[in-house]
């Protein structure tokens, strides 16, 4: 029987509600260029994937050239800092819930395809840095979520089984990481799901053998 002693979180979606930040932010770079994503384009295909290879993607749809790839970029970052500081705040039952499984002693980290940049800011802002052992970004693995990697990282570097780990997702991409990781997963409709029933609920479910 399954024993859970670790929770890894995606941000965007799970713990902060980003997407659509991250969204607008790319459509006001995109649109200096006179390019979009339209809102379907973004739920059905880009959601969860990491900016860079958003860009590679329209390179190839639609042809937005390559030299542009580092520029856009850039400029999304920036875009999206901005969202992150007038819009990020404190949610109550985020932090009720991360500081009771703090208590209840789980191992837990933070596993985004966000730059390390805006995962530390998202994080500061809605005052979740000091429940966490660590964060992982894009920037820390090779290959980026739907590849598992990110997570087998955390696992590695918590010393915990995979079944022994549960992650919590919201995306397509994100949960195919989750599954191909080989852990226990959560999947959530919005960051409102993402609270101490839940999670508590989900953890009876796994040990219980259910």
């Amino acid at each position: 029987m399954a024993k859970i002693e670790s929770i890894l979180f995606d941000m965007d979606g799970v713990l902060i509600d980003a997407k659509e930040w991250h969204y607008e932010a790319l459509n006001k770079a995109l649109g200096l260029f006179g390019m979009e994503i339209s809102r379907y384009d973004h739920l059905v295909t880009y959601d969860g994937l990491p900016t860079l290879r958003k860009l590679e993607m329209l390179s190839v749809e639609r042809g937005l050239p390559k030299e542009l790839h580092s520029f856009i970029n850039e400029l999304k970052q920036k875009f999206t800092v901005e969202f992150i500081v007038c819009n990020c705040r404190p949610t109550f039952y985020h932090e009720f819930a991360l500081s009771s499984l703090r208590q209840m002693g789980y191992k837990m980290a933070v596993c985004s395809n966000s730059i390390r940049k805006t995962v530390e800011l998202m994080l500061d802002r809605a005052n979740l840095t000091e429940y966490f052992d660590f964060f992982l970004s894009n920037q820390d693995v090779t290959n980026s979520k739907p590849n598992p990697e990110i997570y087998l990282s955390a696992m590695d570097r918590m010393h915990v089984a995979r079944e022994n780990c549960l992650i919590l997702e919201d995306n397509e991409n994100g949960i195919k990481a989750a599954v191909a990781s080989g852990a226990h997963v959560l999947k959530v409709d919005s960051v409102e799901d993402v609270n101490l029933r839940t999670i508590v609920r989900r953890i009876q479910e796994i040990e219980g053998g259910r």
